[in-house]
């Protein structure tokens, strides 16, 4: 066990591991001032410790500091409430703290008081990603962290996050799907290294400094939380190195390459028999060996009491504790193992500057409570909602709505003046809230009714929601769902609106005078294909968590002050999906044999009510192909197989791949009246050969355009990252042949051979 487990993960999240009582974590109450370490002003004697000379390198200070430790100390560092060590002048420091869509009260390490009452929510992740935005999510990364330094410098927050989500959003009925960037490995790989990369890059241009240390979760392969009495801690994903190379891993690898996240952490839920917190090919093998991360790896929380207790996956405690790198006594592990773990978690506090003093002397010193919730910063959450959200559909004379012709307008629906569920879970306290009853009321005279209750909406008013809707000059109904629908440990089974809510729309729209728009705030899809084939509901718009000023974005949308420009991140199934497919299979692509349609826009083969991609603009944009290759060669060397035998693809080497790039340049043209935002897809459909994808993703620019204005937009192409595919044993390969490239309408043949 000892040679196998060496220095897998080297931070616990242990709060309640009741069979090893070093691993205890107490919530900690709130500092007037940042904790820190090496405090030479209040005590001297410290700056004869090289660990705390900020001029020495992070390695030298490390050993330095880890030769210090006992025994008692040094495991004392590896949970997430890590120990004092009073004698080096190093205080207490709680790991735990959360940063999904703005700094959280979750998690022991953040609070909130009269000094920083809030901080800015920005939208629930899934919405951002529809942005397709990549400048924006490493903007809100980039705004989040500064929120976060000044909180830390008050007291209030540490300087690890446990954010982002990367996690595939697989299957429609996930309720964690909302943390998430969507389906997609491009999007999602994208999104999560841009947003570490608005996280934890430094100001001065230090490359080895952490503005904060994020963390990419759940590694790997978790997306079922709580479904039909299947649970995330004692599932075992059963997936082929074929699935687990081509979607489940990219995010992860894009990440910590890309990103150079300070943290991974690894998931409850077993892959192919092996718990993920204590497989080493999966831990040591890929994320340091192949990936080489620069940082430290945490366990999710009790994810070693879930593998002793839940999953039976050890057979004592102290082996389970071996496992993630704990019981010395026993002979489990080396104390050099111990060594390796903690120099990962001081690394990680030295980059982040914990280690050099007072950090009001450093470079984010001066950050504080002027710094939090400032205008710009709210302004900021209101524009990635309206870039986020997705216009369904829209009938001719329907949206936008005149502000100055509407003289009444019906606002209908249990989420209509919602505050708390616009900003979904792994919430903080928001700056303050905009509700869309609010956001609409600022442009027209409202009338209102709730319709139901709650979205649960057991019975709908339907009399008095029809009432106001036959007299109004046009009608919003906001429907949908909140986290008692979809949640951490709360998976659906159904994907359709909950109880009478479509009841409620159809009556309403039966009798409405003018325009009736179906407004669905939710994480996941939904089924509603009743209202896209209702010619009297006018509109669909598909606002996810849209977050603290969300009902002033969706005001912005419905009036035309914004041009929606927000595109779908994940598929919306029909209801028969959910009851067909079950929930457990991992299996991406589609099986004829027994009937089963695959997952995602990349495999799926059933029918949609909505696609990824999806999305409508108040304008038209046409695109013009202006240059791209017909042929690419892919060089071989002399007496490779390939040159005498026929072959549909060849494996991926640095020797061929080298330079072997193309341009693809496009024409766009906004050829409506209304300025806006276009998000441009370039798509491949490759050679049918290891059962590759029907369609995949390519890359993605959003452009800017004025009305009947043009733009160039360009994509670089590189042949064996971009046109590979990987094989059923999980080996990356150049397919041969033709390639489709489309984007838009749009389709351009593609040969490549050798």
């Amino acid at each position: 066990m000892a040679s196998q487990n060496r220095a897998l993960s080297v931070l616990l999240c242990v709060h309640v591991l009741s069979f090893i009582a070093v691993l205890t974590s107490n919530r900690v109450s709130a500092q007037s001032s940042a904790v820190f370490a090496c405090d030479v002003a209040s005590n001297p004697g410290l700056a004869n410790f090289t660990f705390c000379d900020p001029k020495s390198d992070v390695k030298t200070r490390v050993d330095d500091l880890v030769k210090r430790l006992t025994l008692q100390e040094k495991i004392g560092f590896l949970v997430d409430s890590a120990a004092a060590v009073s004698r080096l002048g190093i205080p207490k420091y709680e790991w735990w703290s959360e940063a999904l869509h703005g700094v959280s009260y979750v998690g022991p390490g953040t609070h909130f008081s009269s000094v920083i009452p809030g901080a800015t929510s920005f939208p629930q992740v899934i919405l951002t990603a529809a942005s397709f935005n990549v400048t924006l999510f490493e903007t809100i990364g980039k705004v989040v962290s500064t929120e976060a330094r000044a909180m830390y410098n008050v007291g209030l927050a540490g300087l690890t996050f446990w954010s982002p989500n990367i996690n595939i959003f697989r299957d429609p009925r996930w309720g964690r799907g909302q943390e998430t960037p969507g389906e997609d490995p491009l999007l999602s790989s994208k999104y999560g290294s841009a947003y570490v990369r608005g996280l934890q890059q430094s100001d001065d241009g230090d490359k080895d400094r952490l503005k904060v240390g994020a963390c990419c979760k759940h590694y790997t392969a978790y997306d079922v939380d709580n479904w039909k009495g299947v649970e995330r801690y004692t599932f075992n994903a059963v997936v082929t190195k074929q699935d687990m190379d081509d979607t489940f891993q990219p995010p992860f690898k894009s990440c910590v390459i890309d990103g150079n996240v300070a943290s991974v952490m690894c998931s409850y839920n077993q892959v192919n028999g092996k718990a993920t917190c204590g497989d080493p090919d999966l831990l040591k093998g890929v994320i340091r060996g192949e990936w080489k991360l620069n940082g430290y790896i945490s366990s999710d929380c009790d994810s070693l009491d879930v593998m002793f207790n839940s999953q039976h996956y050890t057979k004592t405690p102290e082996e389970t504790a071996a496992i993630a790198i704990l019981a010395v006594t026993r002979g489990l592990l080396k104390e050099s193992d111990i060594d390796n773990a903690v120099s990962n978690n001081i690394a990680t506090q030295m980059r982040l500057g914990f280690f050099d003093g007072d950090p009001s002397k450093q470079i984010y010193g001066k950050l504080g409570p002027k710094d939090v919730c400032t205008p710009a910063n709210q302004e900021l959450a209101r524009e990635a909602a309206r870039q986020g959200i997705v216009l369904l559909k829209n009938s001719p004379g329907s949206l936008p709505l005149s502000p100055t012709s509407i003289k009444s307008l019906a606002v209908i629906g249990p989420n209509a003046n919602v505050t708390k569920t616009m900003i979904g879970n792994y919430e903080g306290t928001p700056c303050k809230y905009t509700t869309p009853l609010q956001g609409l009321t600022a442009s027209v005279a409202t009338v209102y009714q709730q319709g139901c209750a709650n979205v649960a909406c057991a019975t709908a008013q339907v009399d008095a929601a029809k009432k106001i809707a036959a007299t109004a000059d046009a009608t919003v109904l906001i429907m949908g769902a909140d986290l008692s629908i979809e949640a951490e440990s709360r998976d659906r089974i159904d994907i359709t609106l909950p109880g009478q809510q479509t009841l409620l729309i159809t009556a309403v729209a039966n009798v409405s005078k003018g325009p009736v728009i179906l407004v669905i705030m939710s994480g996941g899809g939904m089924d509603v294909q009743f209202a896209k084939d209702n010619p009297k509901i006018t509109s669909i718009l598909w606002v996810g968590y849209p977050g603290e000023a969300g009902g002033a974005a969706i005001a912005d949308v419905i009036f035309g002050y914004s041009n929606p420009s927000g595109r779908l991140p994940m598929t919306w199934y029909p209801q028969s999906f959910a009851d067909k497919v079950n929930m457990t299979n991992m299996n991406m692509r589609p099986d004829p044999a027994t009937g089963y349609p695959g997952r995602t826009y990349r495999f799926y083969t059933g029918e949609t009510v909505y696609t990824f991609g999806d999305g409508l603009s108040y304008s038209t944009f046409n695109h013009h192909l202006v240059q791209a290759p017909k042929l690419v060669s892919v060089p071989l060397e002399e007496g490779h197989a390939c040159r005498s035998s026929a072959c549909k693809s060849i494996d991926v080497v640095e020797q061929s791949c080298k330079d072997l790039a193309f341009d693809i340049h496009l024409r766009v043209q906004n050829m409506g009246k209304m300025g806006g935002s276009h998000t441009v897809f370039l798509f491949t459909t490759p050679p049918s050969v290891h059962k590759s994808p029907q369609k995949h993703l390519l890359g993605f620019e959003k452009v800017f355009l004025t009305p009947q204005a043009q733009g160039l937009v360009r994509f670089n192409v590189d042949v064996c990252k971009d046109l590979s595919v990987v094989d059923e044993l999980g080996n990356r390969k150049v397919a041969l042949g033709q390639h489709l490239l489309h984007v838009g309408s749009l389709k351009h043949s593609l040969n490549v051979r050798i």
